[in-house]
């Protein structure tokens, strides 16, 4: 599934994949329990737990891409950043003004 990076995580659906692992766990459970009625309890067994496995990886992979990409996450820490940069443009400043002085004192020190 070829995506573009500007989509949004609604726009990527991994339900396609998933689909088929929940209808499998579905399948297994359900042969499962028929062999739990009218076949051997290993049997079934076996079945039982492999179809809840399949259910469970199902369930946890439906949303597995509707998650934002590397680049949109990026793309937030950088507008944060960008925004705590020009809240500290003041005290910036002011330490430049003060680091000016400092000098000014230094080099009037060094003249006499």
């Amino acid at each position: 599934m070829v995506t573009s990076a500007g989509s949004t995580p609604e726009e990527r659906s991994g339900a396609g994949g998933s689909h088929g692992l929940l209808v499998g766990g579905a399948v297994l459970t359900a042969s499962g329990v028929l062999a739990l009625l009218f076949l051997d309890a290993i049997l079934a067994a076996f079945l039982l737990i492999m179809g809840v496995t399949l259910l469970g990886i199902g369930l946890l992979a439906r949303d597995w891409d509707r998650h934002s990409t590397f680049e949109d996450r990026e793309l937030v820490r950088a507008r944060k950043r960008k925004e705590k940069w020009e809240q500290g443009s003041a005290a910036r400043e002011r330490d430049r003004a003060r680091w000016a002085a400092h000098q000014a004192r230094q080099a009037g020190k060094a003249d006499r």
